[in-house]
């Protein structure tokens, strides 16, 4: 690569960095307002419809706990000098509220369209494939196959903090931000497609067509625990799994080249593990990727707003 391309990719790379907002003393980040916005508009949700969600009172404390959480984190973050503690606090604290609004997004996801909208995706594979793609796919559930496929899924959950930590400790804290920013923003994307277009899931609006169990070893076991001990019904469409995948790999890519080749077979696996595995319909996992490409092409016009409001508010660092 020229001189010349290597400025210009700099440059590009440049504009996806967020300035900081200070309010009270507390620097404000795009990945924050993020967050920070989409708390608020959860809670606005469960005060607005509050008759149509179970347990109100209790999701509004742990929506404000959480708040009081997180601004707290903004607030010592900065404050920290050992880099690994500012690494654990900053890429904790967002990727802890992500997975806690996953959880309050799932008991939201009937209040706008009142039933489950399984029949559609179904009428919908059939019509492309001729069958129900999770069904058919029993054909060649093998223990070795499922371990891995189970592998494959789980292991998303290392992969989310260790790209970060990897981002992090090679590039710095921008990119960090980026990464983060996106991930939060592909989040919140999925959070609001559960209330468009609520799917219960394969496994449990028809449990009765799977025949074939889903044998494996330790990532079997760990990925069935999550499915029925963590996993609510729906939270399906777009898959957040496929979705944060889809940006972790494009991250990779963008700032650790060697793990976005390394991490190729898994995050190809785990598309197909999503359906294969009866967590999702292969429709749901689809749009899913679709979803995080929209975002990561729409990021940098987001950042960029967001840099200019904060160049207006004149109190930027």
């Amino acid at each position: 690569m020229s001189r010349r391309s290597r400025d210009a990719a700099g440059d590009r790379i440049a504009g996806l960095y967020g300035e900081r907002l200070f309010v009270l003393g507390v620097g404000l980040q795009a990945a924050d307002a993020v967050i920070l916005g989409a708390l608020f508009f959860f809670a606005l949700l469960i005060l607005v419809f509050q008759g149509r969600i179970t347990a109100p009172g209790g999701l509004l404390l742990r929506l404000a706990g959480l708040s009081l959480f997180y601004i707290g984190s903004l607030y010592f973050h900065p404050r920290l000098k050992n880099r690994v503690l500012r690494f654990f606090v900053r890429t904790g604290a967002v990727q802890l509220l992500c997975a806690q609004l996953f959880l309050i997004a799932q008991r939201t996801q009937l209040i706008v369209v009142r039933s489950w909208q399984d029949p559609a995706v179904l009428k919908l594979e059939a019509a492309v494939f001729g069958v129900q793609p999770t069904v058919w796919l029993q054909k060649f559930i093998t223990p070795p196959l499922t371990e891995w496929m189970m592998f494959a899924y789980v292991i998303y959950l290392i992969i989310y903090p260790g790209l970060g930590a990897l981002i992090y400790f090679r590039k710095g804290e921008r990119p960090l931000e980026d990464y983060l920013f996106t991930l939060a923003l592909t989040n919140v994307v999925c959070f609001l497609g559960f209330m468009v277009f609520p799917v219960a899931g394969p496994f449990y609006h028809m449990p009765e067509a799977y025949t074939v169990p889903l044998k494996g070893g330790f990532f079997a076991v760990w990925g069935e625990y999550i499915r029925r001990n963590i996993h609510e019904i729906g939270g399906t469409i777009p898959s957040p799994h496929c979705a944060i995948a889809t940006v972790m790999w494009m991250m990779a890519h963008r700032y650790v080249r060697p793990a976005f080749y390394a991490l190729a077979p898994v995050i190809l696996s785990l598309y197909v593990s999503t359906f294969f595995l009866r967590y999702h319909y292969l429709t749901d996992s689809v749009v899913g990727v679709l979803t995080a490409i929209l975002v990561i092409l729409v990021s940098p016009a987001l950042v960029g707003a967001w840099n200019s409001a904060v160049r207006r508010k004149g109190t930027s660092a």
